[in-house]
């Protein structure tokens, strides 16, 4: 997505001794001052209507669909996006979580962390939380 003129001008921290980031993420990732901040809550694969979708793909495709519904709702973008936590249920999804991270997000790199762990339901394959800060309305 593009920027929208509104959009932060957040700070990128990368230091030299620490291994690179590979997979379009930042170390750190500096707010300004006076901006407003939105925690948005592990979402996960469940569609609206309750289903969920069948295969991590999928899966991985309806959670940053709810990610970024959340967004919407608060007038912000995947450009808002600070940091990313992803919890997966099985350490053989990381490259395509990876894949379709970057599908979604494009150019913006988050400060980003994976975890391998279990989600609440057998039916979810994996759980997205976000934080997202945009300019104050006020």
């Amino acid at each position: 997505m593009i920027p929208s003129p509104s959009t932060p001008e957040f700070t990128p921290h990368n230091p030299p001794g620490i291994a690179p980031a590979v997979g379009n993420y930042s170390h750190a990732l500096e707010v300004p001052p006076g901006h407003r901040l939105l925690f948005i809550s592990g979402q996960v694969p469940e569609r609206a209507d309750g289903s969920v979708p069948e295969g991590f793909e999928a899966q991985c495709h309806a959670a940053w669909d709810n990610v970024l519904a959340a967004l919407a709702a608060a007038d912000m973008t995947t450009a808002n996006l600070v940091k990313v936590t992803a919890y997966l249920t099985d350490r053989d999804q990381a490259e395509a979580n990876s894949r379709i991270r970057q599908e979604r997000l494009g150019d913006v790199a988050p400060a980003l962390t994976v975890i391998v762990a279990m989600t609440l339901s057998s039916a979810w394959l994996l759980e997205i939380e976000a934080v997202a800060a945009g300019p104050s309305d006020g």
